[in-house]
Parts: C-alpha cells; sequence; structure tokens
C-alpha cells in the first residue's frame, strides 16, 4: 500500500513531466495545480513549506526520475570503513549523490576519496536498492542506492568538509548511524557480500 509520502511524491513527478512536454496553457494550469496539491501533501509530512518543496522539487525540469546515491563499503576482517557526517553527527558508510556527467564507478570512488581521504578499487558492484524498501527515514525525493564492495589501495585517514570522522568499527558494535545514508542491515549485508564474492548483485 502506497504511503502518502509516496503518492504525493509520484503526483509532484507526474506534474513535472506534464509541464514538460504539453505546451497547452489549458493543460499546463491544471498540471501547475496538481503540482501545488502535492507540494502541500509533501508539507504535511515533512518540515517543509509547500513554497520549499517547490524550490526544491522544480530545480530540475523534464522527465522525473529517482535520484541516485552511491556507497563504497569497505571491509577489514569484521570491521566497516565509516566517517561521521557533520551535519548531523552520525556515522556512515562513505558515499553520496551521483554528480552529472560522474560514471557509477567513478563517482562512488570520488566519494570515498573525498569523504576518507582513502582511495581504493571497486571489487563488486553488490546491491541496488530503493530507498523506500529499506528501513530509511522519510524523504522529500524517491531515490535509488548503490551499494559498491571496495578495497582501499592508498591514501590516509583525513577530514573533508562534510567529515569529521573516520574510523573501522566492528560490525559487532556499530556507532550511532545516520540512516538517511545508510543503515546496520545494509552494512551488515554488504559483508556478506566481501565474504561471498561469487554472489550476485541484489536488487530492490
Amino acid at each position: 500500500m502506497p504511503s502518502n509520502l509516496d503518492l504525493a511524491r509520484r503526483l509532484l513527478a507526474l506534474a513535472q513531466t506534464g509541464l514538460h512536454f504539453t505546451a497547452l496553457e489549458y493543460d499546463r494550469e491544471r498540471y501547475r495545480d496538481v503540482a501545488d496539491i502535492a507540494a502541500q501533501l509533501l508539507a504535511n509530512e515533512s518540515p517543509h513549506s509547500p513554497q520549499d518543496v517547490h524550490v526544491r522539487w522544480f530545480i530540475e525540469d523534464g522527465y522525473s526520475t529517482p535520484k541516485i546515491d552511491v556507497r563504497g563499503a569497505i571491509y577489514r576482517g569484521d570491521t566497516v570503513l565509516l566517517v561521521r557526517e557533520i551535519i548531523d553527527g552520525k556515522w556512515t558508510l562513505p558515499g553520496g549523490w551521483a554528480d552529472i556527467n560522474d560514471t557509477p564507478s567513478s563517482a562512488v570512488l570520488k566519494e570515498i576519496e573525498q569523504e576518507s581521504g582513502f582511495t581504493a578499487r571497486i571489487v563488486k558492484f553488490a546491491a541496488l536498492y530503493d530507498r523506500n524498501k529499506h528501513e530509511h527515514p522519510p524523504y522529500l525525493f524517491h531515490a535509488w542506492k548503490a551499494f559498491f564492495i571496495c578495497e582501499i589501495t592508498g591514501g590516509a585517514p583525513r577530514l573533508s568538509n562534510e567529515t569529521d570522522g573516520v574510523e573501522f568499527f566492528p560490525l559487532a558494535e556499530l556507532p550511532e548511524l545516520s540512516t538517511g545514508r545508510s543503515t546496520a542491515t545494509q552494512i551488515r549485508r554488504m559483508h556478506e557480500h566481501y565474504l561471498h564474492p561469487e554472489w550476485p548483485t541484489e536488487f530492490d
């Protein structure tokens, strides 16, 4: 059963797509009305105002698609590399939004280096998850999360303008996690992929 957040997000996506493809002002007016209603519904489910939802959502035009978040999972035995996000003071696998013109591999390797100071290589593409189907808090946008098993090739721990901690933690003693970014279940599942590189990529 879709949540109210799912339904409102779908309405906004339909309005954005409709505004991109139709030139008829009669239809554009109705798509704008749909967008206004959806923004109000989203605002009811979040700390954002309807105006803020509009600004955040309509940064881009065209066909509305999910955002892509990339995460690099690096293990040493039964420990995992985590970075601490300055914005909330909690820990996560290194990663972030993929930039335009990035490939998936370049995006995750760049994020690892920027957030942890380590250079790495990809060992395996382990999972592509729909954010809505996992234990993440509600979020304005629909997003997919791509998880890569990686190994360190060089560098040293280094803080950044986004992170103020870089450490390996035992899987049995994970710190407080930034669950909008990665969850304990995902971190432990990626460790299983690390131990079993022959496993197929997971999705959804």
